[in-house]
Parts: structure tokens; sequence; C-alpha cells
């Protein structure tokens, strides 16, 4: 881990009823300089499709903005969008959509040295504020490349609550890694070495408490959507901060990674692939898996990796795989054996919910 001595804040962000119908009134109360400058809203097809009213208001408020319906969450399209910036000598990038756009917007605003308006239309994982963007390279395969942060957050919370449930479970199960997360970076860092910076510290275990401790059991309400924006936002703070993505992801991200890099076919979200991986990860820790199975009943995030098409053969090979997808990023995984006796235990305890 490098340690970070300079890093940068969002200055704005805004978790509000119908945010995206005041977008300017918003950027004007705490950035007015964005104000009239030149920009492009970027987003995807399907999605300017069915919130045309809502993007169609942001472009008209940000001057008749452009609408740029992005093809994938590549590199190459990134660096086209960053080409177009520059060129035509557009400011501000406003991305809306969910991951893929907010990335791909992302990546583009830190090559093209625009400024950055995200806005999500779903919370599905800790992306939006973090330092990193997760592109496609060649062909399907993916790297997380390092970039700024937004420079500012706008969340509607009316958008949050009709997205589809799949999508709030997932920033759910990205939230609650961080327990694992964290005990893996106290791990590496006894190892290594690099001492765990404990701003970065206590902001990621401040995101995953106040989701997991929230009172709030219900997803859909506007206490929770604005309980979740900020614990995600927090996340990727604490990235930021620590210069590295090590308060956030750990063995369970790499269970995840594993899924996405060697079972393409498996349909399972990054953030509901990240909660299945925490409970293993939880285990092999030594730490009861008990509150996060309780934790995802209550929510109704189904932890049973059969729901998801992963057979037991499949499970375990997950977790053989996790050990090699990123090299030389030290986790429990590398203190434990290949027990398929215990993988196959772990796997009847999560598809029986206990």
């Amino acid at each position: 881990m490098n340690q970070h001595t300079s890093f940068d804040l969002p200055i704005c962000l805004a978790v509000e009823e119908d945010a995206f119908f005041r977008s300017d009134e918003i950027i004007k109360r705490y950035i007015p300089d964005l104000i009239g400058q030149k920009a492009l809203v970027i987003s995807e097809g399907f999605l300017i499709g069915i919130y045309k009213e809502k993007i169609d208001d942001i472009s008209c408020d940000f001057g008749n903005a452009e609408i740029y319906a992005m093809k994938n969450a590549s590199f190459d399209e990134a660096v086209a969008i960053a080409k177009k910036v520059c060129v035509e000598d557009i400011k501000v990038i406003i991305g809306i959509g969910g991951g893929r756009v907010l990335d791909t917007a992302k990546y583009a605003a830190h090559i093209s040295k625009a400024a950055y308006i995200c806005m999500p239309t779903s919370l599905s994982n800790d992306s939006l504020a973090s330092p990193f963007s997760v592109l496609e390279t060649y062909g399907k395969a993916r790297k997380t490349i390092a970039c700024n942060i937004p420079t500012a957050i706008i969340v509607d919370t009316n958008m949050i609550i009709n997205a589809p449930e799949g999508q709030t479970l997932s920033g759910i199960g990205d939230t609650i890694a961080k327990h694992t997360a964290l005990f893996d970076w106290k791990l590496s860092a006894k190892r290594t070495g690099n001492p765990v910076d404990d701003f970065a510290y206590a902001l990621s275990r401040m995101s995953y408490d106040s989701v997991y401790h929230c009172d709030e059991k219900n997803m859909k309400s506007r206490v929770f959507i604005r309980i979740l924006s900020r614990a995600l936002v927090m996340g990727g703070l604490a990235m930021e901060i620590a210069g590295s993505s090590r308060p956030c992801s750990g063995s369970e991200h790499l269970f995840a990674h594993a899924i996405e890099e060697y079972y393409p076919d498996v349909k399972i979200s990054h953030g509901l692939a990240v909660a299945l991986g925490s409970i293993g990860s939880c285990i092999f820790q030594g730490q009861s898996p008990d509150g996060l199975f309780g934790f995802f009943r209550t929510y109704g995030l189904d932890v049973s990796p059969e729901t998801y098409g992963i057979t037991k053969d499949m499970f375990a090979d997950i977790w053989e795989k996790a050990r090699t997808v990123r090299t030389g990023r030290i986790t429990i995984l590398d203190d434990i054996k290949h027990d398929r006796a215990q993988l196959d235990e772990i796997y009847s305890r999560m598809t029986e919910g206990i």
C-alpha cells in the first residue's frame, strides 16, 4: 500500500428527493463556477429511453448539453469520450446510470481533466465515489484502473426507491463486505509492514456499521436510501485516502473476481457475489458468520450459491481460483489450506441459510 499524503474529496454530496430535477440548483449552491460551462451528459441507450424526461431536463439545465449514449463500459469507450471532450472544449461530464456508466464517465473525466458530476440511477456498489474505474480492456477482460473521484455526487432518493430491488441489495452486499476486507487489510499490514491508514480504516468501518446496525429495516425507505448512499460514498473516500482499495476489498472480493473471470456465465451482480464471498471469508478468518446470515435474511438478500446456479464443485473451484486472481494481495486465503470438506460444509450452510 502506498501512503497517500494528499487526496481529493467531492465538493458536493447531495442526497435529496427529486434531486435530478434540481441538479442545476444543487450545483449552483456548491460549485457555481460549473454553471454555464459546456457539458456532456453520458448514459446508456436504454436508460435514456426510460428516464427521458429527467435526462432531457438535466441536459436543459446545463445549457442544452449533448446527450451521449455510450456503447460499452470499456477503456476504449472512455478514451473516445475523453477525446470528444478535449476536442470540443467540454468542461463538465455528467454521468447518469449504474456502475457501468459511472465508471466509464469517471475515467473519461479523469483523462480529459473535465469536472465530473456523478448521478447514480441505482446504488449497486461503492464505485460511485471510489478512485477506481472497472473497465473492459481486451474482449471481456476487465481491469481496475486508478482515476480521480467525482467533483460532485447527486443522489435522487426517488430514483433509488424505484430502481430494481436487486441493485440496492447489491449495494448492501458491497457495503457489508467491508467487515471481512478490514480484517484482511490488518492481516496484510502485519505481514508486509505497510501500515493501515487509521482514518481510512475508521471511515470504512463507519460505512459498514451505519448499514449493518441500521434501525430502518425497509430498504425502500428514504432513511435507508440516505444511509446506504452515504455508506457507499464513505467507502469510496476510504479508498481515496488509503491510496488503494484495501479498506473495501479483501478475500470476499477475490471470490467475486474469480466468478467474473472464470465463470462469466453465472448471472450474479458484483455486490451479491461479494456478499456470498463475505460468508466464506468470515469463516476462514475465524469469525462467526451468524450476524451476517441474520442481516442478509432481514433484507431478503439470498446467499444460497444454488440460487445463482453455482454448484458445490463450482463453489470449491471459485475459492481455489480466488487465491490467484490478484497476485500480491495478501488475505486470509494465503493462510488456509484448500479443504474440500470445509468448503462443502460452508456451501451447505449457505444453501440452508444457517
